[in-house]
């Protein structure tokens, strides 16, 4: 499997509080983590590489080949919850970092077989050569108003509460993480992303990028659009094809 990946600070903010990490583990199983942190001058970064460190320490450690779907069900979930514990912990010693926390999404890819995790309003997305869908739901409260009719797709994109998530880790001390097991077909690449990629392309507008890019450039192409449309917060963009 071929892994792109690309964080950038963007055309505004003034620190980069997103974090990715992706490997490989036995038998050629492929991972990814992006994170985006939040809270206070340093809190957001600490918070995103804690939580991705935890989570990548935890699955390099833990898993072994031959590993049934509920194990690796239960390992991610571990993982992901031991990197909540992780976040709410330094946010409780240091008064400087309370109430940070950091969204956060999970894909390990074993041969046809897609395990992912998510909380907040960080995305993974499968493509093909001509077709785009989003495998998570955002944990937001314009996902929230859209799901109860309040609001259209179309007028979330410039809702003034657009950036509000309803979940994130480290700010409590348990959280509700999101599972799916998805079938990944040949010829697919698997995208996790922060939304300062989301916030500034199209779906359409990310299929079209990814359909004739040769798959080591895809991560930097999506964010130098990205920040071509306006850059107004940090982006982060991890690609996995095969």
């Amino acid at each position: 499997m071929k892994i792109s990946a690309k964080s950038d600070i963007g055309r505004v903010r003034s620190s980069n509080q997103d974090y990715y990490l992706a490997g490989e583990l036995d038998n050629g199983v492929t991972w990814a983590v992006v994170c985006d942190g939040m809270g206070g001058a340093m809190g957001g970064n600490i918070a995103s590489e804690t939580a991705a460190k935890m989570i990548a320490e935890k699955l390099s450690s833990g898993y072994h080949a031959g590993m049934n779907d509920n194990s690796v069900k239960h390992l991610i979930v571990s993982a992901v919850e031991a990197a909540n514990a992780s976040v709410f912990s330094k946010s409780r010693t240091d008064e400087t970092l309370s109430g940070m926390g950091t969204t956060a999404v999970v894909a390990v890819i074993n041969s046809d077989t897609m395990y992912l995790a998510h909380v907040g309003d960080s995305r993974i997305y499968v493509l093909s050569k001509d077709s785009i869908n989003q495998l998570t739901t955002d944990h937001s409260v314009v996902q929230m108003m859209i799901d109860n009719g309040e609001i259209t797709r179309e007028e979330a994109k410039d809702h003034p509460k657009k950036n509000v998530i309803t979940r994130a880790l480290g700010v409590e001390d348990s959280v509700r993480i999101d599972y799916a097991q998805e079938v990944y077909n040949e010829g697919e690449t698997v995208l996790l992303c922060s939304d300062g990629l989301t916030n500034f392309l199209t779906d359409e507008e990310i299929l079209e990028l990814c359909r004739d890019e040769d798959s080591y450039s895809l991560a930097e192409k999506l964010v130098d659009a990205a920040n071509s449309n306006g850059g107004g917060d940090n982006i982060t963009v991890v690609t996995i094809s095969d």
